[in-house]
């Protein structure tokens, strides 16, 4: 795997939506040795503004678009607003499509949120998973929701580390290569689909 790029749309500093993100980084760079890049949104957001109106991108923002369509591995996190991704989050990866209708497609995305109240956690089914679905990417089975009540609370290391085990999982399947298992954190192992085929044919 090459470079996991986060993408964080937190607004304010510290932000718990970068927290979410660096945690599923680390957890995923653990199972995989990548080196990790983190592109905040708020930094980008007068370029976006000016992209949109403009079509041409700043050269920050060309930067951070250069490194999501490149990246091996994708983790995308953001608050949640009405019931939904942020408009800045929307923006971002509207610009993306724009600069390359193909950024996306085959590339492995964790999907995160972060809210006040649980009661927001279909912000994964309902609203990311189809946004990343029509960029087709390869969207991981696990998206991660954290509440204000989470952080500190148990689940949430259990939800992150099997959501970055998925992720590298999907990284290793595409590039051939497959990760090594974690004893301490339960372990994998993934058994390539030529592999699974043939053993049914047997």
């Amino acid at each position: 795997m090459n470079e996991l790029v986060v993408v964080s749309a937190g607004l304010s500093v510290p932000s718990s939506t970068r927290l979410l993100g660096d945690r599923l980084a680390a957890a995923t760079a653990a199972h995989t040795g990548a080196e990790v890049r983190v592109i905040e949104l708020r930094d980008l957001a007068v370029e976006i503004a000016h992209h949109l109106t403009s079509g041409f991108p700043g050269p920050a923002l060309a930067d951070a678009l250069d490194a999501v369509t490149g990246a091996a591995g994708l983790i995308v996190v953001t608050p949640v607003f009405s019931a939904s991704y942020s408009g800045l989050f929307k923006s971002f990866f509207d610009v993306l499509g724009a600069w390359d209708k193909d950024a996306l497609a085959g590339t492995p995305v964790l999907i995160a949120a972060t809210g006040g109240t649980a009661r927001h956690s279909l912000v994964l089914d309902h609203a990311l998973r189809p946004l990343f679905a029509h960029l087709r990417a390869v969207v991981a089975p696990t998206g991660v929701y954290a509440a204000s009540e989470d952080w500190g609370a148990e689940g949430l290391p259990e939800r992150v580390e099997r959501a970055a085990g998925e992720l590298a999982a999907l990284t290793a399947g595409l590039s051939g290569r497959v990760p090594a298992a974690r004893p301490e954190a339960g372990g994998f192992t993934v058994v390539p689909f030529a592999e699974q085929l043939a053993a049914l044919r047997d």
